[in-house]
């Protein structure tokens, strides 16, 4: 069985975080974990300590996972203080914050791929508004600007999230992750089908949403991922 960072499906980003915030056991669940088939994993810049972090980060490097900090802050000074902790965790992938060309500049320095949120955010858990027309010209924009991807709350918009999800992965020319609130079979039906590059699941694998258990439920989704329609 491949995992799913060997196909041209979505990738799983499992998230050890609930409501935005990673959770207190995230080393004890990725220890328990850490063989399932997904290949992307994260959490959120809070509440653990940095060295904490540290410490998970390198563990996951070690059994050859793709990692990536989510920042859920929307000032600058947020923004780079997520990305000095992604740099000083060796953290390959630095989703959320809002564009800012300091924190570009310093994820381009640093060698870690930079994928801003886009569209008006506020709140946590994060809540999204805007048009599509204007999310998808905002992701353009950052495009331009030499952000590797985007980091869309798709499922946290205030609209049609179906319609936004698509309009975003089909309008730019760059890697798309769908975070937060994938939470149903239904959903990753939609993610099969508007095939973004990554999409990430958190509050849901703690809420035995894909079946029993955290990592069995990990193997479900990426097994899922793979079935024929």
């Amino acid at each position: 069985m491949k995992t799913n960072c060997e196909s041209a499906l979505p990738a799983l980003v499992v998230m050890l975080t609930y409501n935005d915030f990673t959770v207190e056991n995230a080393e004890e669940v990725f220890e328990q974990c850490k063989t399932s088939l997904a290949s992307y994993w994260g959490i959120k810049e809070k509440p653990l300590p940095v060295e904490t972090m540290r410490r998970l980060f390198a563990k996951m490097k070690e059994y050859g996972k793709t990692t990536v900090l989510e920042v859920v802050g929307y000032d600058e000074a947020e923004g780079m203080r997520g990305a000095q902790t992604a740099a000083a965790c060796g953290c390959d992938i630095l989703m959320g914050t809002k564009f800012y060309e300091s924190i570009a500049e310093f994820c381009a320095k640093h060698r870690i791929k930079y994928m801003p949120f886009v569209g008006h955010i506020e709140g946590r858990p994060s809540v999204l508004t805007g048009t599509i027309d204007e999310i998808v010209a905002e992701a353009r924009e950052m495009i331009a600007k030499g952000v590797y991807g985007i980091d869309l709350l798709g499922y946290r918009y205030i609209g049609d999230a179906v319609a936004l999800n698509k309009a975003v992965v089909e309008g730019v020319n760059a890697p798309v992750c769908i975070a937060g609130s994938i939470n149903s079979y239904k959903r990753l039906d939609e993610m099969k089908a508007v095939a973004p590059a990554m999409f990430t699941i958190g509050s849901a694998f703690f809420n035995n949403k894909f079946g029993t258990g955290f990592c069995r439920q990990i193997d479900n989704v990426v097994n899922y991922l793979f079935e024929q329609d």
